[in-house]
């Protein structure tokens, strides 16, 4: 793996403008580059972000934050002309962070995002995107994210690797999407994703109303664990289903608190938006 080194964390506006004008499949191979940048923690983002995922004030970081200080490299990698997937259209499958250390007291960082593990998928192919996060004293945090791009044909065979629903889960709480969330969640993370903004916007991508960001389900999801959680050490896993239409509620299901477990966020109509697990790494 090359790494490109980034003086500061990308500006976005011209990554939107890049991502609005690629819409086809440019190849079959991914960029054999990533990027990373140095960033710092501001503290009035940081509180944002916690209003509008539902967490509670604290001196260690939401377990989800780091997502938010990758996004800019993120975009770049995703945007870059070797990548061969246009970024508008990618649909996020799963997503897995691990929490090696306590995310507290943490000021500055370095972050790098690369692309890997291109597979046959039954309706294209999939790839993760990883983001680490590393501190002063190492690897702090790291995220996996499995995206599926439609219509790429790719030799072998795909397999399914889904996650099997949890059964002893009982509701833990509930709570509601308002119409408007895309909006606000947009304006702390910068995904400004036409399918979560308006029904308007929306409609475009074939969606008939606006959808949750699935980080803004998971980042809600944990912060309505909260205490039932470890603050490190900890690997937590989910798989988005059926996405989340605005306005909406939800009801999240666990397990018993513990240092692994399982949750299940549902819908109306027990429609599965979410499944997933925590436990130790490994």
């Amino acid at each position: 793996m090359q790494w490109k080194t980034l003086d500061s964390a990308p500006s976005l506006p011209p990554l939107y403008w890049r991502a609005a004008l690629k819409r086809k499949i440019t190849g079959r191979t991914l960029p054999e580059h990533g990027l990373r940048c140095r960033v710092s923690i501001d503290p009035k983002r940081v509180a944002a972000y916690r209003k509008v995922c539902g967490f509670a004030d604290s001196p260690i970081l939401p377990a989800t934050y780091p997502h938010i200080l990758a996004f800019g490299l993120q975009m770049q990698l995703l945007t870059d002309k070797s990548f061969p997937f246009p970024l508008l259209g990618l649909i996020h499958l799963s997503n897995r962070i691990r929490i090696h250390r306590p995310l507290g007291g943490v000021s500055d960082l370095s972050v790098a995002v690369h692309a890997q593990n291109l597979k046959p998928h039954a309706k294209g192919a999939t790839f993760d995107l990883i983001t680490t996060v590393e501190d002063s004293l190492g690897l702090l945090w790291e995220a996996e994210s499995r995206m599926l791009c439609r219509g790429v044909k790719l030799e072998g065979a795909a397999e399914d690797i889904a996650q099997s629903p949890p059964d002893q889960v009982s509701e833990l709480t509930r709570w509601k999407a308002p119409v408007d969330i895309g909006r606000r969640y947009a304006r702390v993370s910068g995904d400004y994703n036409p399918i979560h903004l308006s029904a308007l916007t929306a409609k475009l991508f074939g969606f008939p109303q606006a959808i949750a960001h699935g980080l803004w389900n998971k980042a809600h999801t944990v912060a309505a664990l909260g205490e039932h959680l470890p603050s490190a050490n900890i690997e937590i896993d989910v798989e988005f289903r059926k996405p989340v239409r605005l306005p909406g509620e939800v009801t999240l299901l666990s397990s018993a608190a513990g240092s692994s477990g399982e949750l299940r966020l549902k819908g109306a109509g027990d429609i599965e938006h979410m499944v997933g697990k925590w436990r130790p790494i490994a």
